[in-house]
């Protein structure tokens, strides 16, 4: 059995996380599940914006706590956009903030960005191959 992808980006304010998401990638409201999240689909994996405020601990094992300024983490998405330009000013309108100038590479270009929620997201165009460019196998 393949497993299902599903993506669950925690946020402290759904209105918000709802307009930013779905505007930048076009995606739609599937399920609501009331005031605790939505779920946005129209993109290849269903997106879980989760309702989770700021200061509650990350999990039952952690002493970690939420924070929703800007912060790294190890794992981030990407999202293949077909242009770039126009992805990025969108997202900034919709709240979003920029790290730094879209970068080139031999498989495309990309825009190291945040959400309004601090989670890191990059926005790729490919070009050409894609990573098919810079692949060794």
């Amino acid at each position: 059995m393949t497993p299902a992808i599903l993506i669950n980006i925690d946020v402290d304010d759904l209105d918000r996380a709802v307009a930013f998401y779905a505007s930048l990638l076009e995606l739609k409201v599937g399920r609501s599940f009331g005031a605790s999240g939505i779920e946005l689909v129209g993109g290849s994996a269903p997106l879980y914006l989760l309702v989770k405020a700021a200061g509650t601990a990350t999990s039952p094992a952690s002493s970690e706590r939420r924070r929703y300024a800007r912060h790294w983490t190890p794992v981030h998405l990407d999202f293949a956009v077909p242009d770039l330009e126009k992805a990025v000013a969108t997202a900034l309108a919709a709240g979003a903030t920029q790290d730094k100038a879209p970068e080139t590479h031999a498989w495309g270009r990309i825009a190291h960005m945040a959400d309004p929620f601090g989670h890191g997201f990059c926005l790729i165009q490919f070009v050409g191959r894609g990573y098919d460019e810079v692949a060794t196998q």
